[in-house]
């Protein structure tokens, strides 16, 4: 199992849209992935879990992954949200 944590920085949180790419990457990996976040642990892999999490600006949350590929899988999810999903 590994595991990474990162901070939302996005002014926006997530959205649908980069919801909508976590949840399309994570599912390019064999692993089974998940966000925690408040005290929840959802599945990485659905945007309608994502999305219920309410992930705001300075939000902290950790991936978990565990499988094949997790580390791959929790390194590239990890950058996408160093990266703000490409917004600002």
């Amino acid at each position: 199992m590994t595991e990474a944590t990162a901070t939302i920085e996005n002014k926006t949180g997530i959205h649908a849209r980069p919801a909508s790419q976590f949840v399309q990457k994570a599912s390019s990996f064999k692993s089974k992935v998940q966000i925690k976040a408040k005290g929840k642990t959802v599945d990485a892999k659905s945007i309608l879990m994502i999305m219920s999490m309410g992930l705001v600006k300075g939000t902290e949350v950790t991936l978990v992954a565990d499988g094949p590929d997790e580390k791959e899988a929790v390194a590239a999810l990890k950058q996408m949200i160093d990266d703000k999903f490409g917004e600002e």
